[in-house]
């Protein structure tokens, strides 16, 4: 089983921040929340702290952790371990290996497709 170290990453808005996975990849086209697989050696707020800086080109800072879901996919099964998180340097986001990202309200999440893995994540975030 592969860990994800998954981030909610809120605006001070209160906007969260979501991304399309890019053509060519497992689950194209569907929107996700920021992160990735864990690496040997490496705690999940490590891999979290990784993986926004190889995705987004910023850094961020990991806060409490919120759940963790487990699902199996025709490419594996994942846990992904879901972490709030704050960017330190907004200013410079960039979508490196997303095809879009988007600032989305809690409510807005509904009007995107996620894989099933993140229906509970979103369900959490919309209480």
């Amino acid at each position: 089983m592969k860990i994800v170290g998954t981030a909610i990453i809120t605006n001070d808005e209160g906007k969260i921040l979501i991304g399309q996975r890019p053509e060519g990849k497992d689950l194209a086209g569907l929107w996700e929340f920021p992160g990735g697989k864990q690496e040997s050696g490496e705690t999940v707020e490590q891999c979290i702290v990784r993986e926004i800086k190889e995705e987004l080109d910023v850094k961020c800072s990991v806060g409490d952790y919120l759940l963790s879901v487990t699902k199996s996919y025709p490419h594996g099964e994942f846990k992904l371990m879901v972490y709030k998180a704050k960017l330190l340097d907004p200013q410079n986001l960039k979508a490196l290996v997303h095809q879009k990202l988007l600032w989305v309200t809690p409510q807005e999440l509904s009007l995107f497709q996620f894989p099933p893995a993140d229906v509970d994540i979103i369900a959490l975030l919309q209480r």
